[in-house]
């Protein structure tokens, strides 16, 4: 993840995004919406695994 970026504000984003997507008239609105959902999901993924990493390394 690049930078410092709060957890929460990137799950915010994600549900969100997800709500849009539920709530969308159109297919594409709602196919952007799950694009930027899935954006989020990799971003907190990675920020998880990270957060991992630096426990594991701190045993």
């Amino acid at each position: 993840m690049t930078g410092e970026m709060d957890v929460n504000y990137l799950l915010h984003r994600q549900q969100v995004s997800l709500i849009r997507a539920q709530m969308s008239r159109s297919r594409r609105g709602r196919a952007a919406y799950e694009d930027l959902a899935r954006g989020y999901t990799d971003q907190i993924d990675a920020y998880r695994q990270e957060n991992v990493r630096m426990v594991n390394l701190a045993h």
